[in-house]
């Protein structure tokens, strides 16, 4: 892809700019005032975004050490879904609710609303399609809350250059993020980590990660039934939207990008894809109508030649691996042995996993296993105790690594960093002017499909 104008960012430009933007704002952060008081005080949270993901995030938030911590306000698009989400935690953390019927909120202004039931320095949690991420963030910073955001964090480069500022305002606020992208809080991902940079398996030349099993979510979706209204039932099904969710390349695949480009402690420069639809019709027989590729294989290449492979399949019948693997100089690392950061994790001397190479093998103690509590008590240590505290750049940037392998895909061409950060096709230009009557971003067409990639034929968008 070529660029289109001068003023656009270089991926060198963008790192070392908010690398110094970063590092002028974790020493502004010590001079400012707290934005919440440190040791016991009572931190207010409201959950924008009440699935299962949202469902989960409460949670771990209620459960978290260091203090106090109630959930006060909700919100969703779908009243059930809410309902839902307030009877499971209800049951699992009851003395920690405090959600009464006008602290519910339906619709697609309902993130203010349950935002403006805290005080700052209170928490939020944005689980709602990473479309609305953006809109959602702005918000939150206005109103000087702490953030916990759902990955993927943007999937198209416009989002990606929107989230970037909000990051430095934000921080210019002194205001902690958190990001689900978990693995970074994975105790033995950690101690792997600090492995490899110490040299244990030489210099990485190569990275793999598999995501290969059937179906899940809602990645693969047939006609719009009619109801509820074709927005609505975008939202509901959004892994199978590029505009609501970056399709299931991102929102499925992006852990093991994220968390092999962190043993590499790099981001790939550019990458090359295939992928592709082998089966037109479901089990029933009716079409498929959403975005997805059924598999997808995207070569990434790093500045220094190195090489990344993600390999990503959603097929039944066919052998499944979930799993990734750093290979070195010297020797080899298991870094997940299975799902998205799965322990324990292993380093070898030499090319094969056998026993006899092992050099290591992570033990987490009992109270540090679950990373999805470990990212929790990070953030609120760090808002407890005012430590700097941001995820959000890291999680734009493994965001738009994930978006560049899936446009790779989509359009058969090789695409970098810059072509990505700096892409002009908006997915959904008008998310924040969204109502319940609203159109949905993506219309299908006579017979019910939505535009599909077609790749050498589409080659500078993805649709």
């Amino acid at each position: 892809m070529n660029e289109t104008s001068n003023t656009l960012t270089s991926r060198r430009e963008f790192i070392k700019t908010t690398s110094r933007i970063a590092a002028v704002s974790a020493l502004a952060g010590v001079a400012l005032p707290h934005v919440h008081a440190a040791g016991s005080d009572l931190i207010q949270i409201a959950l924008v975004g009440c699935g299962g993901r949202g469902t989960g995030a409460a949670n771990n938030a209620l459960a978290s050490k260091g203090g106090p911590t109630k959930l006060v306000a909700m919100a969703d698009v779908f009243e059930q879904k809410l309902n839902n989400s307030f009877e499971s935690l209800q049951k699992e953390k009851k003395d920690q609710m405090d959600v009464p019927q006008d602290r519910k909120f339906i619709g697609f202004d309902g993130y203010k609303k349950a935002m403006d039931c805290l005080k700052p320095g209170d928490v939020v949690i944005l689980t709602t399609p990473p479309a609305f991420r953006w809109v959602q963030f702005s918000y939150a910073i206005s109103k000087g809350l702490n953030v916990f955001m759902e990955k993927p964090l943007t999937v198209d480069g416009p989002a990606s250059r929107k989230m970037l500022k909000l990051d430095e305002e934000a921080k210019a606020k002194n205001l902690k993020v958190g990001v689900g992208l978990m693995s970074r809080h994975s105790r033995p991902l950690q101690e792997l980590h600090q492995r490899i940079q110490d040299g244990e398996i030489g210099d990485v030349i190569v990275m793999r990660g598999y995501r290969m099993h059937g179906p899940v979510g809602h990645a693969f979706q047939t006609k719009w039934p009619g109801d509820p209204s074709e927005l609505l039932w975008q939202i509901k099904h959004f892994h199978a939207f590029l505009w609501a969710s970056g399709g299931c390349f991102n929102d499925f695949y992006i852990h093991h990008v994220d968390h092999l480009c962190w043993m590499k402690n790099s981001w790939p420069i550019k990458a090359q894809a295939i992928g592709g639809r082998h089966y037109k019709h479901n089990p029933e027989g009716l079409p498929y109508v959403d975005q997805n590729f059924d598999a997808y294989n995207v070569e990434y290449t790093f500045d220094d030649g190195s090489k990344m492979y993600m390999d990503g399949r959603c097929m039944n019948g066919c052998n499944d691996i979930y799993s990734s693997y750093a290979h070195g100089s010297k020797g080899m690392a298991i870094v997940s042995k299975s799902s998205d950061c799965g322990a324990p994790s292993m380093t070898f001397k030499g090319q094969n996993p056998q026993r006899s190479n092992m050099i290591w093998t992570s033990k987490v103690a009992p109270d540090q296993q679950d990373p999805y509590q470990n990212e929790w008590n990070d953030l609120m240590d760090a808002i407890r105790n005012d430590k700097p505290y941001s995820e959000a750049k890291r999680g734009v940037e493994a965001s738009l690594v994930s978006s560049m392998g899936r446009m790779a895909a989509h359009t058969g061409q090789e695409i970098t960093f810059e072509d990505m950060l700096n892409c002009e096709h908006e997915f959904a230009p008008d998310v924040d002017k969204l109502a319940m009557n609203s159109a949905a971003p993506l219309q299908a067409d006579k017979d019910g499909k939505y535009p599909m990639p077609m790749p050498g034929i589409t080659k500078k968008r993805e649709y």
